[in-house]
């Protein structure tokens, strides 16, 4: 009886590991420290971009606020310099005004930059920025997401020697090899480089924001 109740557990088990769905890569080794690049009381190591017509950026009850702007406001990092390629950046956005998109981040590819747009063109488009000169609206990783107002939406953009890949709520929006792809940045965010995030006339917040070197096992591709 004993045998078979082991057999059956084992059984299980194994059944189960087949439902794990291959989207819900898990965030980069707990064993890997994260390095906080946002403490949660000022901005330290940000500087705030002047693009014209910026709104108010404040940090206040452990929030970054990025006021709504005509047309952007934004943050860029501004402190020790940070890796380009084989890393993850993990955060948190919400809109809290507006409609259209509320945590865009740019960050480094190698010896370029990239960026992944989160709630743009009328507030439910995302998708990389740029692929091969094409915005995010009109590449292969467009998607779309009914972002609420006022909710949390966790995002994890990794970076590899050969893809990026983007998850929302440990979705997968984003999974694409860019080794034969031209990998760019609209004009308009070139002062969130090497790593930043913007709001397009819409006011956003950001928490918890973390960037984590991958470990040996997390660079495969496979």
């Amino acid at each position: 009886m004993r045998l078979s109740l082991a057999v059956a557990c084992v059984a299980t088990g194994l059944a189960l590991s087949l439902f794990v769905r291959a989207d819900e890569k898990p965030a980069a080794s707990a064993e890997a420290k994260a390095t906080e690049l946002f403490d949660g009381k000022s901005l330290k190591n940000w500087k705030v971009p002047e693009f014209g017509g910026d709104g108010k950026v404040t940090v206040k009850d452990g929030l970054l606020v990025m006021g709504q702007g005509d047309p952007m406001t934004g943050v860029t990092w501004a402190g020790e310099e940070l890796p380009k390629v084989d890393y993850e950046v993990s955060f948190e956005a919400q809109r809290i005004e507006g409609s259209d998109f509320f945590g865009t981040i740019t960050f480094p590819v190698q010896k370029d930059s990239c960026s992944f747009v989160l709630g743009g063109w009328g507030g439910g488009v995302t998708g990389l920025s740029t692929l091969d000169g094409n915005s995010a609206i009109e590449n292969e990783t467009t998607g779309y997401n009914d972002f609420e107002k006022g909710k949390w939406y966790k995002v994890r953009v990794r970076v590899t020697k050969t893809k990026i890949e983007v998850w929302i709520d440990d979705k997968s929006v984003v999974d694409v090899d860019y080794t034969d792809k031209r990998i760019g940045i609209r004009i308009e965010v070139d002062l969130s480089k090497p790593l930043g995030f913007t709001t397009y006339r819409t006011t956003g917040a950001l928490r918890a924001i973390k960037l984590t070197k991958l470990a040996a096992d997390e660079k495969s591709d496979k």
